[in-house]
């Protein structure tokens, strides 16, 4: 018999530091460009092939400024050069409306920007500018991530696709597993409602998750044809509870993870490659 399992390349991404997390929380969560920059090598040494980049205030508050991002691409960039994606947010945190995000970016014009569908389109009224937003991404070729936290996000964004509100005939997405709290712990149960048999499929789809099983929930997300990002944003621990020392510690054990059940790891070029191909 033949057997049909074919272990894709997997993408792995860090979050490093998130628009809420402070040295307070852990003293390793990078905030400046320098550290930045240097969480951004130790990650690409640890396996991962994106970095997604908040940038804050002086004062360690969520910040959506085009300076701030060239600043800080800049300094990951002098040191990685382009082996690693980097991709900013256009993460509202409650305090930009949906203009605003899409105003940083395109004032920024990165190479890819992940969006929350549930921030930029809050009700019909904002399908319109939500769609132009997209078309400039592909004319400016930005890599899109389409943020997801529940089904029914997901329903939504497939129907826009269909009604030719999205420019291209896919786009990747990220399930979020779970909300920002500080009991929330996910479970790899938790992926599975994203991946009903009547849920909307998408060629090129990962997941994050909370707390210290992180590692779990990205590796069931492997095995299902999915790839991963990790990092201090969400969880601070682990696998076995210990404070984790750094975010390459964490992409590390996702690295080593995929290697033991014979996964190949996506770096940049592949990366990219592979998100050219899908959309």
């Amino acid at each position: 018999m033949t057997d049909p399992y074919i272990p894709h390349r997997v993408a792995i991404a860090v979050a490093p530091n998130g628009g809420r997390r402070t040295k307070a929380d852990h003293p390793n969560i990078p905030l400046t460009p320098a550290e930045l920059a240097r969480t951004a090598a130790e990650c690409l040494d640890a396996g991962a092939s994106m970095i997604h980049v908040h940038v804050r205030r002086p004062d360690g508050r969520h910040l959506l400024d085009a300076s701030a991002y060239e600043q800080a691409t800049a300094a990951i960039r002098a040191e990685v050069g382009d082996r690693l994606v980097i991709q900013i947010t256009t993460e509202a945190l409650g305090i930009y409306p949906p203009a605003e995000q899409i105003s940083v970016l395109k004032a920024v014009r990165p190479e890819a920007a992940s969006l929350a569908l549930r921030e930029l389109v809050p009700d019909d009224a904002a399908e319109p500018a939500f769609a132009e937003a997209l078309a400039w991404m592909k004319r400016e070729h930005v890599l899109p991530q389409i943020i997801l936290y529940e089904p029914a996000e997901a329903v939504l964004l497939a129907g826009m696709v269909r009604r030719g509100l999205v420019p291209w005939a896919d786009i990747p997405v990220l399930y979020v597993l779970g909300r920002y709290t500080v009991t929330q712990t996910s479970q790899p149960a938790d992926l599975l409602p994203f991946l009903e048999p009547d849920a909307p499929r998408f060629a090129h789809w990962s997941v994050c998750a909370f707390g210290r099983h992180e590692a779990a929930c990205v590796s069931a997300a492997t095995l299902l044809g999915g790839h991963v990002r990790v990092g201090l944003e969400n969880n601070l621990h682990m696998p076995d509870g210990n404070l984790a020392s750094s975010n390459a510690a964490l992409v590390a054990v996702v690295t080593t993870s995929l290697r033991a059940h014979a996964y190949d790891l996506c770096d940049a070029a592949n990366l990219r490659a592979s998100l050219d191909q899908v959309m």
